[in-house]
């Protein structure tokens, strides 16, 4: 077998059911002061964990690790405005958390707000406080917005 990395696509459906399971555990944690919404992954999860939840106030906060698949340094593009202090009563959620470097700027940014994301990866674990699924290091999640319906090579075929 080769080094190929892993591919997970992940269909919308999926995604909401799997953000709406996040909710649940979130309910049993909050009621949080606002959601802060990681972008671009994070825009979707966090609008359906807000409705779930029934919080109005939702901010973002606009990191830049990923330059098509290669991550390099993360770039504050904009900070949350509207959380107040060290980001107590808060909620950030993000679609992945992969190595932590985005949640390790957000911590730093928000020390005490709970960090909620739909799927995460070892390295990353230890930076989040909750998540529903966890995937290998070494898996590409293809989100919804980053898929077109065509057609793919079984799994066999890749390893040859």
């Amino acid at each position: 077998m080769n080094a190929t990395k892993k591919s997970f696509p992940v269909s919308w459906e999926e995604l909401h059911r799997t953000s709406k399971a996040l909710a649940w555990r979130m309910l049993e944690i909050g009621p949080f002061v606002g959601i802060v919404a990681v972008t671009r992954g994070g825009l979707v999860p966090a609008a359906i964990i807000a409705r779930e939840l029934e919080v109005r106030l939702i901010d973002t906060a606009c990191l830049a690790s990923y330059h098509g698949k290669s991550q390099s340094e993360v770039e504050v593009l904009k900070p949350p405005n509207s959380v107040v202090g060290d980001g107590t009563g808060w909620l950030i959620v993000d679609d992945l958390v992969d190595t932590g470097e985005t949640g390790k700027v957000l911590r730093s940014i928000m020390p005490k707000a709970h960090f909620a994301t739909v799927y995460a990866k070892p390295l990353g674990r230890p930076i989040v406080d909750t998540f529903v699924t966890e995937v290998s290091q070494d898996t590409w999640i293809y989100f919804p917005w980053d898929l077109e319906p065509q057609p793919s090579q079984p799994i066999v075929g890749l390893n040859r």
